[in-house]
């Protein structure tokens, strides 16, 4: 990565020399401009119709610092990110994929119009820094269509586009705790026919526990050109390059008296993972006419995965690619969208033994190879939505989603009938939605209702002896949706809320047998219901002081309808891996438009962490501090400054939780990945327009 500082110079450089053409009024750039970019605050919401979302722009995406991902996307009621370290992330939305043991699958992911869930379902939001995103939306269950009818919805990302008439440079340097340095440094430049934005990032952090250093290279390119007068061609490209060393989970006696420490078999196998991924695009938009609009993308994306642990060491690396196109029309009072998603990758992946044992103390070992694999996995959703006005102020929208999977296992390891190669064909899914919209005066209340899946991962495909079980079916479930956004007093007083209810049938369950050993079933069924409030007000003290309070809670009342295990009956239990209530709250005080100072509250109620409902996680309150402020220090250079301080207190907590740990060996089980102590950052930006 040592070139991209010298590219973004040289970029610069060139545009200096060329020199700058602005429009002459905002508004004339705007027109003109159509929507080719957008600035970070106007990047318009993804949910087509009238779908409801909820968004984190650029102001609440930095209100935890410049590395903490988990508390951001913490604050949208109903979603919950579990973060077990940088590179160990869960979410969870309305308690769907809170079984999933180490990653976050269930829903579907897009950034700029791509789609970056594989073809097992999993996402990785960790791929993406957090300081180039500006902004994130959540499709809670399955009423997106347009993004997938998976269970948990869909989560759209956007990276920062450049500000209107503008070209700058900016660099913003962050430093904290656990020796923690981050650098993002970018150009972005907003031309008439072509925009470009470049950001390089470095973040390195030894971390809070043992064996827990994280060091992370990226790049970012997007680009916008205008061809002709009805055409925009968009470029993304995306690489990450990181190394992140891994502590594990702890069991109950050394997360109280010891967080900071790593599992000892991870600590002496030195466990880590080696990451390298790219996602590269192109979407070309066209316009046919007032009421008619195309959007086709084209990506690729590669992962090449490198994993040592205690167990065995994990060598993979997958290519996969695939398209999206999505027609949009409109026609009195008809609304109406079309559109295709195909996504192929091919997985190869290998496993060896781990001599860590003999090597000294040097850490993890390559041994003999223990298997060796490929598979192939193909997913297509082909969609669309109808809109009508039924009244003037009342709309309903159909939508239909279809979608059909296929896995292709190859064992190349084994022979004869040890060989346990595989192919499996999921039958197709149709899945509709209908929801309603109803316009007040003052907001709007909605009623949806849809029918949604998921796909069973890879460790839920595999029998103990490695072969793939025909009898697993996906999950399926009905959603019930019904809510208002109200807003009051000149659109300082906002409210949203939600009452949900889903049954979710053919749950999946993933047994853990062994360290590395999962046995996949379809167990029974759960309904997932409860009540999701965002509350945000804007109060002026005076010509000088704003003050904006904010409040989210999210009712968590998810439980096993119908769930045997062997002989064990667990129905009416309160689902596993969920709290029952969060609280996200704080306040932000503005002084001008120049210094703000924010707080931040966040309460996680316990969470079960058996079936049977013998254990539970710890409930916590963390309370933190912000204090921003931003200074122009001349025509062309702006000062930015940052300071932190989060979990005041120095409160132990549980970040991220395992369900139905199992020790091995006679050791204890391990559910608790321990979150960060009293820390604090601080950041500097420095800007210099054009």
């Amino acid at each position: 990565m040592k070139p991209i500082s010298s590219l973004i110079l040289l970029l610069l450089l060139t545009y200096m020399a060329q020199g700058q053409n602005r429009p002459e009024t905002v508004s004339d750039s705007v027109t003109n401009l159509d929507e080719i970019v957008l600035t970070e605050r106007g990047i318009l919401k993804n949910a087509k119709g009238i779908t409801v979302s909820q968004r984190l722009q650029t102001e609440q995406l930095e209100r935890f610092g410049p590395v903490d991902i988990a508390s951001s996307v913490n604050q949208i009621s109903g979603v919950y990110m579990l973060s077990g370290a940088l590179n160990t992330n869960r979410i969870t939305i309305r308690g769907v994929g809170a079984r999933t043991p180490f990653s976050t699958n269930k829903l579907r992911m897009y950034f700029n119009n791509i789609p970056i869930t594989n073809g097992t379902g999993t996402s990785e939001l960790e791929a993406y820094d957090l300081q180039n995103l500006g902004a994130i939306e959540v499709i809670k269950g399955p009423k997106g269509t347009s993004f997938g009818s998976n269970l948990g919805g869909a989560i759209i990302l956007n990276s920062k586009a450049p500000e209107v008439g503008s070209t700058q440079l900016t660099n913003e340097v962050s430093v904290g705790s656990y020796h923690l340095f981050k650098d993002n440094l970018s150009f972005r430049h907003y031309g008439k026919d072509f925009n470009l934005s470049v950001s390089y990032n470095h973040l390195q952090t030894d971390g809070y526990r043992q064996n827990n250093r994280f060091v992370r290279d990226g790049l970012l390119l997007t680009a916008a050109m205008r061809l002709g007068k009805r055409g925009k061609l968009d470029v993304l490209f995306n690489h990450i390059d990181y190394n992140a060393q891994i502590p594990s989970s702890l069991n109950a006696t050394d997360f109280q008296t010891d967080p900071t420490q790593a599992d000892g078999n991870w600590l002496a196998a030195q466990g880590f993972e080696d990451n390298r991924y790219t996602l590269a695009g192109l979407t070309y938009s066209h316009r046919f006419s007032t009421g008619l609009s195309n959007k086709t993308s084209v990506f690729y994306t590669y992962l090449d995965h490198y994993e040592p642990r205690p167990f065995n060491i994990l060598d993979e690396y997958t290519n996969g690619f695939g398209f999206r196109t999505l027609f949009e029309g409109e026609r009195n009072k008809w609304t109406y969208t079309l559109g295709s998603e195909l996504y192929k990758d091919e997985y190869h992946w290998g496993v060896f033994e781990n001599l860590f044992r003999n090597n000294n103390g040097n850490g993890s070992l390559k041994g003999n190879r223990l298997g060796q694999n490929r598979e192939f996995r193909d997913q297509f959703n082909l969609f669309g939505t109808l809109g009508y006005a039924l009244a003037p102020k009342l709309n309903a929208q159909l939508g239909l989603n279809y979608n059909k999977t296929q896995w292709d296992f190859r064992d190349l390891f084994n022979t004869g009938a040890a060989n346990v190669s595989a192919a499996r064909d999921f039958n197709g899914l149709l899945l509709p939605s209908l929801s309603l919209r109803y316009q007040l005066k003052q907001g709007s209340l909605h009623a949806q209702v849809g029918r949604g899946f998921s796909n069973p991962s890879l460790e839920e495909t595999l029998t103990p002896d490695g072969t793939l079980n025909p009898d697993i079916l996906q999950e399926t479930g009905l959603s019930y949706e019904l809510g208002g956004q109200f807003s009051w007093f000149n659109n300082t007083l906002q409210l949203h809320a939600t009452l949900f209810r889903m049954h979710i049938e053919n749950l999946l369950v993933a047994e853990r047998i062994g360290q590395d050993e999962f046995i996949g079933r379809n167990a029974g069924e759960t309904r997932h219901q409860g009540l999701e409030l965002d509350l945000a007000y804007q109060l002026r003290l005076n010509d000088e002081l704003m003050l904006s309070p904010f409040f989210s809670y999210t009712l968590n009342d998810h439980s096993f309808i119908d769930f045997k295990d062997k002989d064990d009956d667990f129905s009416g239990n309160p689902l596993t891996g969920v709290p029952k209530n969060r609280i996200n709250s704080g306040a932000t005080l503005r002084y001008k438009k120049w210094a703000q100072l924010l707080i931040t509250h966040q309460f996680v109620d316990e969470i079960p962490l058996t079936d049977a409902n013998t254990l539970n996680s710890e409930a916590f309150h963390l309370l933190n501090l912000q204090l921003r402020s931003q200074h122009t220090l001349g025509k062309h250079l702006s000062l930015g400054l940052n300071v932190g301080l989060n979990n005041i207190f120095d409160t132990l907590y549980a970040q991220s939780v395992l369900i139905n740990a199992v020790g091995f060996g006679g050791s204890a089980p391990r559910y608790f990945y321990p979150g960060n102590g009293r820390n604090y950052y601080a950041g500097i930006r420095m800007a210099y327009s054009l």
